[in-house]
């Protein structure tokens, strides 16, 4: 084989490692930290100047002050780095066992709701396992006990709730749906 013609297939090698290894990888940072940067850095969420959370990913509420977010699939709850659904098929006795502790759960904290009234975004957990948001109806539904917990009327909470909605990407996409940390953050500033 000619000794110029594996210098120049080295060269070559060297090159792309370098622009595609090396030269992409910055650029879509840098692009991402230009364009986007609030998303490149994870859409961190700050109260009183800290990191408090991200809007990507849930966290466990476990005070009845707050509002409580979709149970987890991961161990320990919410953790990113264990992110995976359970991948049990709806007649999975253990997906049964499961529900029916989550709704025993919810059931205990909201006292007077019924369990035909409970959402599934309150017993099931996401296919992530890391979701932060849960559906209107999962949020009006923990109203009551959040009202009662933080001293505020029923119907300032409920407002409260409302005004977090979020419609549906391009108004067809998806479903209405509320984030848990952004809420409860503002629950702390209304109970003020």
């Amino acid at each position: 084989m000619n000794v110029k013609v594996i210098w120049s297939a080295l060269r070559l090698i060297l090159l792309s490692v370098i622009v595609l290894g090396l030269g992409y990888n910055l650029a879509i940072v840098g692009i991402g930290q230009v364009v986007f940067p609030n998303q490149a850095n994870g859409s961190l969420i700050k109260h009183n100047g800290r990191v408090v959370g991200s809007r990507l990913i849930g966290q466990q509420f476990s005070y009845a002050r707050f509002f409580e977010g979709r149970p987890s699939a991961t161990s320990p709850p919410y953790n990113a780095a264990a992110s995976a659904a359970s991948n049990f098929g709806p007649t999975n006795p253990a997906l049964l066992k499961e529900i029916r502790t989550n709704l025993a759960a919810v059931l205990k904290a909201n006292p007077g709701v019924k369990a035909s009234q409970v959402p599934p975004s309150l017993v099931e957990s996401s296919a992530s396992g890391l979701d932060p948001d849960i559906s209107p109806a999962a949020a009006y539904l923990q109203v009551p006990r959040v009202a009662r917990a933080n001293h505020l009327s029923a119907s300032a909470v409920h407002n409260l709730v409302a005004s977090h909605i979020k419609g549906r990407f391009l108004g067809i996409y998806g479903a209405p749906y509320v984030n848990v940390l952004e809420l409860n953050l503002a629950l702390l500033k209304l109970a003020k």
